[in-house]
């Protein structure tokens, strides 16, 4: 039985359910069913995605049965990266929408997302020092460039869970809602993202991403090249041309 799901709305949001007991840990075998489906979907791209893990919990973090000694730790981090990687470079807008805990490879899996949406209430950390070891699914990494490193070690060297209101006061989390409205306040972003240039969303995530992990002028040279790309796209044209017509912000565009 899969431990996924995916719908793909009209709207042209996909939404990807996790759906294991109890907690939504996160196996290998789901990692690889992840990557395969995000490679699935990479051959029907739809325009924006959504990553929810049920009214109870996001994720609270890895399978701890796999969990052993250095090999198995070796193991279970590639499966780690290979997964959240392929999300993180998704090309479309990516948001997850978190109730109950997003802990661990929990919170790795939000962070691979572009967005978050946090259900009041929610609780999310990074634990693993509490077990006697770090993160291995890129918490160290994404977490020190969304939040900066002094919160970032704050929760890594502490293991403490925070709630969503302080995350959302230092940016892990975009925004904070009632827990009967998270997953519509994400799906809702996720339409509003769908129904825009995604073309144009893709190459912006792609030059925000690629250059942080680059020095500031191959950032700049990245963007320049992205930009140029950008205006060779049909909604260029048309976002151009409904400007000089209509001014800003009407409009509508086909993703080609």
């Amino acid at each position: 039985m899969s431990d996924l799901s995916l719908e793909r709305r009209p709207d042209g949001v996909a939404l990807l359910r996790l759906d294991r007991p109890k907690l939504n840990p996160l196996s290998q075998a789901l990692l690889a069913e992840l990557a395969s489906l995000l490679a699935g979907l990479g051959r029907d791209l739809p325009k924006a995605l959504v990553v929810w893990g049920g009214e109870r919990c996001f994720s609270a973090g890895a399978d701890v049965s796999e969990l052993g000694g250095t090999k198995e730790a070796e193991r279970v981090a590639a499966g780690f990266h290979r997964a959240l990687d392929a999300l993180a470079a998704f090309p479309r807008a990516t948001v997850a929408a978190i109730s109950g805990y997003a802990l661990g490879g929990g919170l790795e899996l939000a962070l691979a997302c572009d967005f978050r949406i946090a259900a009041a209430g929610a609780k999310l950390g990074q634990p693993e020092v509490l077990l006697g070891v770090i993160p291995g699914g890129g918490g160290t990494q994404r977490l020190a460039r969304l939040v900066g490193p002094s919160i970032a070690k704050d929760l890594v060297l502490t293991g403490r869970q925070v709630s969503a209101e302080e995350a959302l006061s230092f940016g892990l989390v975009n925004r904070v809602v009632d827990k009967e409205a998270v997953l519509d306040e994400a799906v809702g972003l996720a339409a509003e993202l769908a129904s825009g240039a995604v073309l144009a969303q893709a190459l912006a995530k792609r030059a925000i991403d690629e250059g942080l992990s680059a020095g500031l002028a191959d950032g700049l040279s990245l963007e320049r090249q992205l930009f140029a790309e950008a205006f060779g796209t049909k909604d260029a044209e048309v976002g151009l041309a409904s400007f000089r017509e209509h001014g800003p912000g009407r409009a509508e565009f086909s993703g080609r």
